[in-house]
């Protein structure tokens, strides 16, 4: 897919010299990659919390059964 973007070209510079990409494309394509797996990150921490458990659940005792 062939986008057009206006990029800040410090920014670029900065993270051509930073990286281990080669290219402009290689860099910003990093860029996105490590932003999916951050908002991939975050979706999990919104579970915390979230999980309902036993309080008296006892997993050592469930440990032995097996």
């Amino acid at each position: 897919m062939t986008i057009n973007l206006e990029i800040d070209e410090a920014l670029i510079q900065e993270a051509l010299a930073l990286g281990n990409q080669q290219t402009e494309r290689d860099v910003v394509e990093e860029a996105l990659r490590e932003y999916v797996q951050r908002r991939k990150q975050l979706k999990v921490l919104d579970l915390f919390g979230t999980i309902d458990y036993h309080e008296d659940y006892n997993y050592k005792q469930q440990r032995r059964l097996q």
